[in-house]
């Protein structure tokens, strides 16, 4: 499939700001099976400092600073991409959950040796002997890690509620966990607090959602705005998505453009502003297939 995706960001100011240092993790990636074709980055006003770099997990940052005064802050990220479908891995297939910490810690190939660190807590994602109880409900001694994880993502699915007021991105999991409500992005970070609760690797995955279904489907939550899903890591065959917030195994739908511990290593904007007191923000996505 092919996508064009228009990310558009505005921040109105109260009273102008002063300076602004920004960055942006907008591009898509380029990975196995997804290739940014085209992009472009617009902000106005024009930056007078601007630089591109790529942060230790391979994502795309762009960096500026407005140094000037400035009533409103417009991004907007244009792109094209191809994504391509994936073959399924079948649940089964993969080696028992419980024999996985000692597969990597034995393992000494690169990418096993990478997946070490998304086996720990980080600092929007916790672990807890709760979290743990919370996930060994689908994880049973010698069941293929694929089978849990997806009984766990559907559990997600069915147990909490998409409710975009109840959280903030600075929302602990343990809140999110226990009302049992939030948005894509708490779902993603119980989900991968559960998983590495039980030792088992697991990173945080940000993109978009194409936005118009197929006929006769339905719209899937997240569409129109970022979206947020979990990646599990098997020895042997790598990194497999899953999306708690919709219950699906992501293919040629999810358009990934940033990876990392949780939402903080990820986030689409982040910066720092002096002046300008309160704001109004907005923000709007479209994905549509070309």
């Amino acid at each position: 499939m092919f996508y064009r995706i228009r990310h558009r960001t505005t921040y109105r100011y109260e009273i102008p700001a002063n300076l602004g240092h920004n960055e942006a993790r907008l591009r898509p990636r380029d990975l196995p099976g997804q290739r940014c074709l085209s992009w472009k980055l617009s902000i106005e006003p024009g930056p007078e400092y601007h630089r591109e770099r790529y942060d230790s997990f391979g994502n795309h940052i762009d960096h500026f600073s407005i140094q000037r005064p400035h009533t409103e802050l417009v991004i907007t990220a244009q792109s094209e991409v191809e994504v391509l479908s994936s073959r399924q891995l079948p649940l089964e297939s993969a080696a028992a959950w419980d024999a996985v910490p000692g597969m990597l810690r034995a393992a000494k190939d690169a990418a096993s040796l990478d997946a070490r660190a998304f086996a720990l807590a980080s600092p929007q994602v916790p672990v807890s002997a709760e979290l743990a109880e919370f996930a060994r409900i689908d994880f049973a001694p010698g069941r293929p890690t694929l089978e849990g994880v997806a009984a766990l993502n559907a559990r997600i699915f069915r147990e909490f509620k998409f409710d975009p007021g109840f959280t903030t991105v600075s929302t602990p999991v343990a809140d999110v966990l226990a009302n049992r409500r939030g948005v894509c992005q708490d779902f993603a970070q119980v989900m991968i607090a559960a998983l590495r609760s039980i030792h088992l690797p697991a990173r945080y995955v940000s993109g978009y959602l194409e936005t118009l279904p197929p006929p006769g489907k339905p719209k899937l939550v997240g569409a129109d705005a970022s979206h947020a899903w979990v990646s599990v890591f098997v020895p042997g065959q790598g990194w497999v998505d899953f999306d708690p917030t919709n219950n699906v195994r992501p293919s040629d739908r999810h358009i990934i453009t940033a990876i990392g511990r949780d939402y903080g290593d990820v986030a689409p904007l982040r910066g720092v502003t002096v002046g300008g007191t309160s704001h109004k923000l907005s923000v709007s996505v479209d994905v549509s297939p070309s």
